[in-house]
Formats: C-alpha cells, sequence, structure tokens
C-alpha cells in the first residue's frame, strides 16, 4: 500500500467516525413516562399498598371490622398496645 491509499482509508475511517457520532448525537431517548410522575406514582402506589394492606390484615387476619381500620381510636389502642411491652 503506499501513502495516497493509507491517507484514503484513514479519510474514509474518520468521515465514517464522524457520521456515526453525529447519529449518537441525534439519537435522543423520548421517556413514555417522565421521571417526576414516575416518582408520583411510586408514591401513591406504596400508599396505596400500605392502606390496602392493613385493611387486609385488620378484617382478615384480625377478625375486626372493615370500618374500624380508618378510626383514630383503633390506631391509639394498637400503638398503646406496641408501646405496653417496651
Amino acid at each position: 500500500m503506499d501513502q495516497e491509499q493509507k491517507r484514503v482509508s484513514r479519510d474514509a475511517y474518520k468521515k465514517e467516525k464522524r457520521a456515526e457520532q453525529q447519529i449518537k448525537k441525534r439519537f435522543v431517548r423520548i421517556r413514555l413516562i417522565p421521571i417526576w410522575l414516575r416518582i408520583i406514582l411510586v408514591t401513591l402506589l406504596i400508599g396505596l399498598c400500605a392502606i390496602t394492606g392493613t385493611f387486609v390484615g385488620y378484617t382478615i387476619f384480625g377478625n375486626g371490622d372493615a370500618k374500624d381500620v380508618f378510626k383514630k381510636d383503633t390506631w391509639t389502642h394498637i400503638i398503646d398496645l406496641v408501646n405496653k411491652n417496651s
């Protein structure tokens, strides 16, 4: 290979590399759900799961009344039972 062929192949390689970089720069990922909305959704789902778990635990496993789960007196009683032994 003479010098001229090396220079041409080197230039072609550089042009190809530059074209690949331009394509990479143009590619921007567009998210379907923005990050701030994901954080809000995850927080709401965690709260919903906590409420559902409390409801199921109190009514099914604890044999309590479903309406009593959301009363303040119920939670005061549960907190008193937990703190009584400590």
